[in-house]
């Protein structure tokens, strides 16, 4: 089990004064929620967290309090309520507002599905997403995390690293074969982020599902630095990986520099 891709992020040191150490323990719990993990126990969110069931049970409660989580007495579940800090950030932001109509223009043209992502710890985050109606299995959608080491997105996205600190991040991260076609070895993990930074776009192949291909370009900010990236996926069997590149490749960076000029106008 990937707890990293379905918990909680490493709790960095915090020796400020002004750090509120309960506030993450509270957001952390918040975070340990997931399509696997709709429901849960105080010793799951425990075993999530890393930390004491205690320590659990004491954010649990309080977010319940808040009315930010449910409970039957043993299990505990979010509630809408939670919503209202997912809809903050889609509303305080342009890009996920601006990259909707371009990512349901994609869509439309290709009639694939097209997310747009930023780097989130070891995981690529989708902020944006538009669904075709060819629905791929492996269901997707707004706040999905998806690991940085194997899926397009993620790969363009450490591709934007210094190449230095995106190695060094890659042998740090948890890192299994999510299916026969996994590429996870460090190494040649580290060698396919090459190989994005010189070519400007990364693909996976049945690496997380099978039978699903991807393929992801960077979206830049004025200077040429990497933002986001943006992605589309495909069934295998309705084209080949190299027809896939030839067909979709132009009109998915165009999406991209699109949305650049939108975010960034001259």
């Amino acid at each position: 089990m990937r707890t990293k891709e379905e918990g909680v992020a490493p709790r960095p040191e915090a020796r400020d004064k002004s750090y509120v150490a309960s506030l993450q323990k509270g957001l952390d719990v918040l975070t340990c929620f997931g399509r696997q993990h709709s429901r849960l126990t105080v010793s799951d969110v425990a075993r999530l967290m890393g930390g004491s069931a205690a320590s659990a049970r004491r954010s649990l409660l309080t977010l319940r309090a808040l009315g930010y989580i449910d409970s039957d007495g043993k299990r505990f579940w979010l509630s809408p309520k939670v919503l209202l800090v997912a809809h903050a950030y889609l509303s305080s932001r342009p890009m996920p507002s601006m990259a909707q109509p371009l990512l349901d223009a994609l869509s439309e043209r290709t009639r694939e599905s097209a997310s747009l992502g930023t780097l989130q710890g070891d995981d690529a985050i989708i902020i944006a997403r538009s669904t075709a109606r060819r629905s791929l299995s492996i269901g997707l959608g707004i706040g999905s995390r998806l690991p940085a080491y194997c899926s397009s997105l993620g790969r363009v996205l450490l591709a934007s690293l210094p190449p230095p600190e995106a190695a060094r991040r890659i042998r740090a991260m948890a890192r299994d074969a999510l299916t026969s076609r996994t590429v996870f070895a460090a190494n040649e993990v580290i060698g396919l982020i090459q190989r994005c930074r010189e070519e400007g776009h990364a693909c996976n192949d049945g690496e997380l599902e099978l039978g699903v291909r991807s393929m992801a370009v960077p979206v830049l900010d004025r200077t040429g630095a990497t933002v986001a990236a943006m992605s589309i996926a495909v069934r295998a069997e309705r084209m080949a990986l190299g027809e896939f590149r030839d067909a979709f490749l132009p009109v998915l960076r165009k999406a991209a520099v699109t949305l650049t000029s939108r975010l960034y106008p001259e």
